[in-house]
Order: C-alpha cells, then sequence, then structure tokens
C-alpha cells in the first residue's frame, strides 16, 4: 500500500505563490506517473498537471499553463507543484495522485491507484 500526504495549501492573494508537495510513503517502489488533481466547491473533480515516473514528461491543463509547475524527487518520494500568478478560479482542493501501472503521463484519473487527502488551496481577488 501507498501513503500519500500533502502539505503547503492554504490562503494566498491573486498573483501569489503557493507550493504544494506530496510525500509518498509506504511500498513506494510501485510509485510510477504521479498527477495533481483539484475540485471546487460545486464542481467535478478535474485534472491540474501530471508527470511521469522519470519527471522527463508533463502535462498540465490549460488554464495552469504558464503558471504551474510539476516536478518531483525520486529520492525523496516527493511530489511538487509549483503554483505562481495565483487567480481565484484555482481556489480548491488539491490532491495528488499516483499510479502503480502507468509510467508515462496520464491526465485520466482512471490511471492512478493511490489518492491524498487533499490540501486546500484558498485565492482572494
Amino acid at each position: 500500500q501507498v501513503h500519500l500526504a500533502e502539505s503547503g495549501g492554504g490562503q494566498a492573494q491573486a498573483g501569489g505563490s503557493l507550493r504544494l508537495s506530496c510525500a509518498a510513503s509506504g511500498r513506494t517502489l510501485s510509485v510510477y506517473a504521479m498527477g495533481w488533481f483539484r475540485q471546487a466547491p460545486g464542481k467535478e473533480r478535474e485534472f491540474v498537471a501530471a508527470i511521469s515516473y522519470i519527471g522527463l514528461s508533463t502535462s498540465y491543463t490549460d488554464s495552469v499553463k504558464g503558471r504551474f509547475t510539476i516536478s518531483r524527487d525520486n529520492a525523496k518520494n516527493t511530489l511538487y507543484l509549483q503554483m505562481d500568478s495565483l487567480k481565484p478560479e484555482d481556489t480548491a482542493v488539491y490532491y495528488c495522485a499516483a499510479s502503480s501501472t502507468i509510467v508515462v503521463v496520464t491526465t485520466n484519473s482512471g490511471g492512478y491507484d493511490y489518492w491524498g487527502q487533499g490540501t486546500q488551496v484558498t485565492v482572494s481577488s
């Protein structure tokens, strides 16, 4: 089993920055592709960013391209999401996810086997 724990959420002003972290523990050798998803109040969970196992390939949803950067440190079993130029519409609970079978970038939530509990990000105008 793999346990994912997000941290780094909080409040920010529009135009500000936050950095989310996701620490993996347990059977971390089973962690391959990873990603970030978010869910705003009254909305469905949506894809934000994903990264391949090696970390050379990434993908972003259009609304965060150029503002968010996903990265990972496999030696530390940690996934990151640097969020710059934040907007009020980025307000949501952010979840990290990990796949135990897929090594390439995947934007489909169905490709992920493990999920964190989520961390709240609130951006005020």
